[in-house]
C-alpha cells in the first residue's frame, strides 16, 4: 500500500477553470457580467487572460452561488480555501 493513496486530496481547480465554473453557474458571460455590474466584454476578457482582479473576486463569488470561490478565482491574494472541499468558505462575506 501506498501512504497518503487512501485519500487522495482533490484535484486543485486553476483560477481559470473557477472562472469557467462561475460562468457557467451564472449562466454565461452575458449573465455573470450583470450580476457583477461589469460589461460582458470585462468579463470575456478576464476569461481571455485567466485571471479577476481581487476587488471583483467576492463579486463573482456570490454570482456564481460559491461555484467559484474567490480562493480559486484568486489564491494568491486571498490564499487556499480553509478546507479541500471548499466546505467551511464564508460564502456571507
Amino acid at each position: 500500500m501506498i501512504l497518503g493513496m487512501d485519500n487522495p486530496s482533490p484535484a486543485k481547480v486553476t483560477p481559470s477553470e473557477a472562472l469557467d465554473r462561475a460562468t457557467e453557474a451564472s449562466g454565461g458571460v452575458m449573465h455573470l457580467a450583470a450580476a457583477i455590474g461589469e460589461l460582458p466584454q470585462t468579463v470575456s476578457m478576464w476569461r481571455k487572460r485567466g485571471r479577476v482582479p481581487a476587488e471583483k473576486c467576492i463579486a463573482v463569488e456570490k454570482a456564481s452561488g460559491g461555484a467559484a470561490t474567490r480562493y480559486d478565482l484568486r489564491p494568491d491574494v486571498f490564499g487556499e480555501s480553509s478546507s479541500p472541499d471548499g466546505e467551511g468558505v464564508d460564502r456571507a462575506a
